[in-house]
């Protein structure tokens, strides 16, 4: 199948949706944890993570934001400047895909999807307690996307929750140990499965390869 970019623009709204959102392959998805102004905790789904700095360590993910659509989790994040990220274990994979529904506002995810709200001293957002993996964010700052309604937000990670198990000698994650899954589209999930661990390319490598593979 060849598309062009009118091609594209005459699929069927859901088939263009389905085709956009899988075709970079999988990705990340996690669950953002919040809390709202008089208390009621939140929990979203989101699969646009993205890694921006080490030093500072910095995560972002994209919301978007327009009138139609309510977003509980970027106005807890503007009020609170706290949340949470929390990995998705392979048995809570539906629980974690209900957390999209469009709750009402003074509705919890944690309470209607069965998760448990995790706390720690000093910090006001809700971890979900069966997460294997989770971290503690602050929000840095909100990037206006002019190409769209979306918005990026940028957090500084202040908390990591993480068994040592999980972690590689260079202290790399290992997907596969940790049994978190990953997302293509908006409801395919995945589980990881390491393929190979290599080092880090240098211009001396490739010659070395090239030359024993002649």
């Amino acid at each position: 199948m060849n598309l062009n970019k009118i091609e594209i623009f005459k699929l069927d709204k859901v088939k263009r949706i389905n085709l956009i959102n899988s075709i970079t392959g999988i990705k990340p998805v996690l669950l953002v944890g919040t809390k709202c102004e008089v208390g009621i905790a939140n929990l979203g789904i989101f699969s646009s993570m993205v890694h921006i700095s080490s030093r500072p360590p910095l995560i972002g993910f994209f919301v978007r934001c327009n009138k139609y659509v309510r977003r509980n989790t970027f106005d807890n994040i503007i009020n609170q400047e706290v949340y949470s990220l929390n990995h998705i274990h392979s048995s809570n994979v539906k629980e974690a895909h209900y957390t999209s529904i469009k709750f009402d506002k003074d509705i919890s995810e944690f309470e209607k999807c069965n998760f448990t709200e995790h706390y720690i001293e000093d910090f006001s957002a809700p971890f979900v307690k069966e997460s294997e993996i989770r971290l503690g964010m602050r929000l840095k700052e909100i990037v206006d996307l002019k190409s769209s309604s979306s918005k990026l937000i940028v957090g500084e990670v202040e908390n990591i929750f993480i068994k040592d198990s999980f972690l590689e000698d260079d202290f790399t994650l290992n997907l596969a140990d940790s049994d978190s899954v990953s997302i293509s589209g908006l409801n395919h999930y995945y589980i990881n499965k390491k393929l190979v661990s290599l080092p880090y390319a240098r211009e001396a490598h490739i010659l070395k390869y090239y030359n024993s593979h002649l």
